[in-house]
C-alpha cells in the first residue's frame, strides 16, 4: 500500500523533468536506413526515381510512378555491435533482433480520358521502421581522474539539508533527488550539520584510481505511418504529398558500477557503489512533405522533397536506485540500498526536430539499369524543446544551437537488370550534425542485394553494413567521464511484393 502511494505522490508532485540531454533530442531527429530490400540494397538514393513504396518516405511524388497496384512487407535481422574504449581498456557488447521494417501498399486511379493531361492518381499508406533503439553498450576502465561521488556532490551543492531530510524522495525535484540518493547512500556528507547547511563533501577517498562500468541496454522504436497522395501530370512531371504519424517508445535501463583501491580507514568511507537509473520515453507526433519528379528526358529524372520538422509530444517516466558498500561495515552489515520504490511520471513535453530539402537525380539506361544519387540538407540546431519558458530547457536550447549545426546526406545507388534478375548496390555518406565532430562522427554505409521477379510477385534481397564513431558521456553532470564507442551495424532484409 505505502508504494502505491508513493508511485501516486510521484505522478502528482513532478514537474516538467529537467533531465533531457543534446543526444536525446538527436534520437529523433536522425533516421536509419530501413524500408523494403530493393530501397536499402540502393541506399536509399530513391527521390528521382520513385516506383517502391519506401521511396514515398523520400519523396511523395514517388507513388505516381507506379504503374500498377502493388503491397509490399518487408522483415529484417538488425545486428549492431559496439566497441568501447575507456581510459584504455577495451570492450564490447552487441545485440541482435528481428523486426519489421516497412509493410504497405499504394492504389493507383488511371484515368481513361485520352484527352486529360492529369494521367494518375495514386493513393498510399505504408510503415516505416525509421529507428530501431535496440542497443547495449558496456565501458569499463580504471579513471584516475573522477568518481562518480561528484555526480551527486554537483546536483548537491546548494541544496539545503533540510530539504533532503524532511521531504521524501517522491515530493523532490529531479536535482534534490539526486542528493537525497546521494546523502542517504552514505556516498556524500554535509560539511555541518545544521538544517541551513548547502555544501557537501565526498565520502570516496580521493588520490587513488577508481574502476568502473557503464552498461547500457535499450530497446524501441521509432514508427512513421505514411498517408501519402499524388498525381501524374503529362508524362513528364509527378506530384505527391505525405502526411505522416510519427510514435515512439524507447526504454534504457543503465547501471554505473564503481570500486576504488584507495586507502580506507574505519570512518564513512565507501569502498564501492552501484547506480542504476531507469528510463521510460513515449510519445507521438506529425510531419508532412511535399515533392516532385520531373522527367527531363525519357532517360534523366530530377526530384525534390521537403520535408516539414516533426512535431512530437513525449512524456517521460523515470526510477533510480542506489547501492553502496563502506569500508567500516564490509563483511558486518549488508550494503546500504536506497530504493524509493518510486516511478517518477513527469510532465508532457515537446520537441521539434529539424525538417530537411532533398534534391535528386537519376538516369535511366532504358530497361538495363540505372543510377541515381539523393542529396540531402538538414539544420540540427534548429532542434527546440519547449515550453520555452522553462529555463531548463531554454539553456538546453541554447547548447543546442551551439553545438550542432548542419549535416549533408549523400546516397547512391545503381541497380543493372539480367533477365528477371536484379543487381544493386549502394553508398550513404552522412555528416556529423555535431560542430565538433567528436561527440558524433561522420556515418559511412554499403549496401548490396538482389532481386527476381516471378512475374506479379517479386521477392528482393538486401544487405546494409554502416560504421560510425561517438562519444558515449556517462552522466550529464559533475561526473562527464566519456568512453570512445565505434559502432558496427549489419542488417540483412527480405521484401515480398505483390502487383496487382
Amino acid at each position: 500500500m505505502k508504494k502505491k502511494l508513493l508511485l501516486l505522490l510521484a505522478a502528482l508532485f513532478c514537474s516538467i523533468v529537467q533531465a533531457q540531454e543534446i543526444k536525446d533530442a538527436m534520437r529523433y531527429s536522425q533516421t536509419e536506413l530501413h524500408g523494403t530490400a530493393r530501397f536499402t540494397a540502393m541506399s536509399g538514393a530513391f527521390g528521382a526515381l520513385g516506383g517502391d513504396l519506401s521511396s514515398i518516405n523520400i519523396n511523395p511524388a514517388g507513388s505516381a510512378v507506379f504503374a500498377n497496384n502493388q503491397f509490399a512487407f518487408t522483415m529484417g535481422n538488425y545486428n549492431i555491435k559496439n566497441n568501447s574504449n575507456y581510459f584504455g581498456t577495451s570492450a564490447s557488447a552487441s545485440e541482435n533482433n528481428f523486426e519489421i521494417n516497412q509493410a504497405g501498399g499504394v492504389f493507383v486511379f488511371k484515368n481513361r480520358n485520352p484527352n486529360n493531361d492529369w494521367q494518375k492518381f495514386t493513393m498510399s499508406i505504408n510503415y516505416e521502421n525509421t529507428n530501431n533503439y535496440d542497443n547495449s553498450l558496456f565501458s569499463a576502465g580504471t579513471s584516475p581522474i573522477n568518481s562518480l561521488a561528484n555526480y551527486f556532490l554537483s546536483y548537491a551543492d546548494g541544496v539545503p539539508l533540510k530539504t533532503i531530510t524532511n521531504n521524501n524522495y517522491a515530493f523532490l525535484n529531479n536535482g534534490a533527488q539526486q542528493a537525497y540518493l546521494g546523502y542517504y547512500g552514505f556516498i556524500i556528507n554535509p560539511v555541518a550539520d545544521v538544517d541551513t547547511n548547502t555544501s557537501y563533501t565526498s565520502n570516496v577517498r580521493s588520490g587513488g584510481k577508481y574502476y568502473q562500468e557503464n552498461s547500457v541496454y535499450s530497446n524501441g522504436y521509432n514508427g512513421k505511418l505514411i498517408f501519402n497522395s499524388a498525381v501524374q501530370y503529362k508524362d513528364k512531371i509527378y506530384f505527391g504529398f505525405n502526411l505522416n504519424s510519427h510514435f515512439t517508445d524507447y526504454v534504457q535501463n543503465s547501471n554505473f558500477y564503481e570500486s576504488n583501491n584507495n586507502p580506507l580507514d574505519i570512518d564513512y568511507e565507501v569502498k564501492s557503489l552501484n547506480f542504476s537509473n531507469n528510463i521510460h520515453t513515449y510519445g507521438a507526433g506529425f510531419s508532412f512533405q511535399i515533392g516532385a519528379i520531373a522527367k527531363i528526358t525519357n532517360e534523366l529524372r530530377m526530384g525534390f522533397t521537403y520535408e516539414s520538422p516533426t512535431w512530437y509530444n513525449l512524456q517521460e517516466e523515470l526510477s533510480q536506485k542506489l547501492t553502496s558498500i563502506r569500508s567500516n561495515t564490509v563483511n558486518t552489515r549488508p550494503p546500504d540500498v536506497v530504493d524509493p520504490h518510486v516511478i517518477n511520471y513527469y510532465a508532457p513535453y515537446d520537441l521539434r526536430t529539424p525538417g530537411s530539402i532533398t534534391g535528386s537525380i537519376a538516369y535511366v539506361f532504358g530497361k538495363s539499369g540505372l543510377i541515381s544519387l539523393d542529396y540531402k540538407y538538414k539544420d540540427y540546431s534548429c532542434t527546440e524543446y519547449s515550453p520555452e519558458n522553462d529555463s531548463y530547457f531554454r539553456g538546453l536550447n541554447a547548447d543546442i544551437q551551439n553545438s550542432l549545426g548542419s549535416s549533408n546526406e549523400i546516397r547512391l545507388g545503381a541497380e543493372y537488370k539480367i533477365d528477371k534478375f536484379k543487381i544493386r548496390g549502394g553508398y550513404r555518406f552522412e555528416g556529423s550534425p555535431y560542430n565538433n565532430s567528436t561527440t558524433m562522427g561522420d556515418l559511412n554505409s554499403f549496401s548490396g542485394g538482389l532481386g527476381y521477379s516471378f512475374g506479379a510477385i517479386k521477392l528482393d534481397l538486401s544487405y546494409i553494413y554502416s560504421n560510425n564513431t561517438a562519444q558515449e558521456q556517462f552522466f550529464r553532470q559533475g561526473f562527464t567521464e566519456k568512453a570512445q564507442i565505434d559502432t558496427h551495424k549489419n542488417i540483412f532484409t527480405m521484401t515480398l511484393s505483390f502487383e496487382m
